[in-house]
C-alpha cells in the first residue's frame, strides 16, 4: 500500500498528519494508523530527545498504552515519603506496585516505534511554520496545508496538533489557558549506596510556595529531582529547588541535566479544534491541574484525537468535519474534562491548606488507600467525588474553608 494519496492535481495528500512525537502525538498516530489510513508523524527534534518530566507512569497511563507495549521501567514504586516543606516526614508503603518510573527519551522513542509498526510514517527534524485551511496552498476545502520551516507544503485531510503547550498548532486553533506553571528539574547521578536507599521509593514534598510541590523519582543510578509552582515565582521556585536538593543531601552531586519547562492548563471554554485541525495533550492544555500529571492525559487524549481525526479526514464537507470535531471535544470533556474540574478544586484546597491534605494522606488510612487506588488506576478523583457522598462533602467543606 502506498503511504500517500495522489489528488487530481498530482499533489500528495495524507489522511492524517500528526505534529509532535511525544506521548500524545505518538498515540494519535498509532490510533489513526491502526485503521489502515495513511498517517504522517512530524517531529522537529531528532529522536530520542530529552523532555523535562518526572516520568511517573500511573495506572491510567499504563492502561492507555498500545497493545503489547513493554514499558521501559527504571524502577517500580512501592513506597511514598511525604513531607511538608521538609517537615513532618512520613513514609507510606504498599505491598502492590503503586506506579512505575521511566526515562522520557526512551519511553517516547518506543511509542514512536509502536506508531511506525502500526503503519505511520515518521519524519524528524522538521518544523511547522504555519497552518493554512484556506488560500493558495490549499487545493480544495477538504484539505489542510502545513507549511514547513523550509517552505515545503504537506497536505492532509485532517491534522492533529501534539506539538507542546506553545506549539504552532495550538496557536492556530486558539487554545486558551488559565493556569501556567514553571517546572524545574535536575537529573542527578548518584553512587550505588545512595541509589539503593531510594530504590522503590519516591518523595513528594508539599512546597513553601502556595500550590507548589517537589519530587524525587529514582531511576537506577540517577535521581530525577524537581519542583513546580505557578509562573511568576521564578526566583522562589529556583530557590525551592536548591533548598530541596540541599536538605536531601544531594548538593554535592553534579546534575547531568538541569532543565525547565512551562506547563499550561486549558481554560474551560478553550477550543479543541478548528476546521479539520484537532489538538491533544499539552498542545490542548490537557493535564491534571493539581499534580500537573500530563502523561496519562497525553496518551488518552492522543488516542481519541487519532480516532476522531480519521472521521474528520472522511468528512465530505465543512459541516460534517465540524460535527466530527465536536464529537471529539465532547469525548474529551466528558472524561478528561471532568477529571480536570475536580483537579482544579483540589489545587484550590491544596494552595490554601497544604497542611490539611498532608495530615489526611499521612495520618488517615482511607486517604492513603484512595491515593494508592488512584495511582494504580483503580479509580480517579472524579469518580470518587461522583460516587462517594462523604468525599464530595469533604471537598466542599475544604472548598468553603
Amino acid at each position: 500500500m502506498s503511504s500517500e494519496r495522489t489528488t487530481e492535481d498530482n499533489e500528495q495528500v495524507w489522511d492524517v498528519v500528526v505534529v509532535g512525537a511525544g506521548p500524545a502525538g505518538a498515540s494519535a498516530a498509532h490510533a489513526a494508523a491502526c485503521t489502515g489510513r495513511r498517517v504522517l508523524l512530524l517531529e522537529k527534534a531528532d529522536l530520542p530527545r530529552y523532555k523535562t518530566c518526572g516520568g511517573g507512569i500511573i495506572g491510567p497511563s499504563r492502561d492507555s498504552l498500545p497493545p503489547g507495549f513493554e514499558l521501559p521501567l527504571r524502577d517500580r514504586v512501592h513506597a511514598v515519603t511525604f513531607s511538608l516543606n521538609g517537615r513532618l516526614t512520613r513514609t507510606r508503603r504498599s505491598k502492590n506496585m503503586l506506579f512505575g518510573l521511566i526515562n522520557r527519551p526512551e519511553f517516547d522513542a518506543r511509542l514512536v516505534e509502536s506508531a511506525k509498526d502500526a503503519g505511520a510514517t515518521v519524519r524528524t527534524g522538521v518544523s511547522v511554520a504555519r497552518v493554512e485551511q484556506h488560500g493558495a496552498e490549499v487545493p480544495d476545502r477538504r484539505t489542510v496545508a502545513l507549511v514547513l520551516g523550509d517552505g515545503e507544503v504537506v497536505l492532509a485531510r485532517a491534522v492533529v496538533g501534539a506539538d507542546g503547550s506553545a506549539g504552532r498548532i495550538g496557536g492556530h486553533v486558539g487554545v486558551k489557558v488559565d493556569e501556567v506553571d514553571l517546572g524545574l528539574e535536575a537529573e542527578i547521578p548518584v553512587p550505588p549506596p545512595v541509589a539503593e536507599d531510594w530504590a522503590g521509593r519516591v518523595l513528594i514534598d508539599w512546597g513553601p510556595i502556595p500550590g507548589s510541590y517537589g519530587w524525587v523519582f529514582p531511576k537506577g543510578d540517577t535521581l530525577t529531582v524537581g519542583v513546580i509552582s505557578a509562573r511568576g515565582e521564578g526566583a522562589a521556585t529556583k530557590r525551592y529547588l536548591e533548598d530541596f536538593i540541599g536538605r536531601l543531601g544531594l548538593a554535592g552531586f553534579e546534575p547531568s541535566i538541569s532543565s525547565g519547562h512551562l506547563t499550561r492548563c486549558r481554560a474551560d471554554d478553550s477550543p479543541l479544534s478548528r476546521g479539520r485541525v484537532l489538538v491533544c495533550g499539552d498542545a490542548a492544555g490537557l493535564l491534571e491541574p493539581w499534580t500537573r500529571e500530563g502523561i496519562s492525559f497525553a496518551l488518552r487524549s492522543g488516542r481519541l484525537a487519532g480516532e476522531w481525526a480519521v472521521r474528520v479526514s472522511e468528512a465530505h464537507d465543512a459541516v460534517d468535519a465540524r460535527r466530527q470535531a465536536l464529537n471529539y471535544a465532547f469525548a474529551i470533556k466528558a472524561g478528561l474534562g471532568v477529571e480536570m474540574g475536580v483537579g482544579r478544586r483540589m489545587l484550590q484546597v491544596f494552595t490554601r491548606r497544604p497542611g490539611l491534605l498532608h495530615a489526611a494522606i499521612t495520618g488517615f488510612r482511607p486517604a492513603w488507600h484512595t491515593f494508592a487506588k488512584i495511582t494504580r488506576g483503580n479509580t480517579t478523583l472524579a469518580e470518587i467525588v461522583r460516587t462517594r457522598p462523604v468525599a464530595r462533602r469533604a471537598l466542599e467543606a475544604m472548598d468553603r474553608g
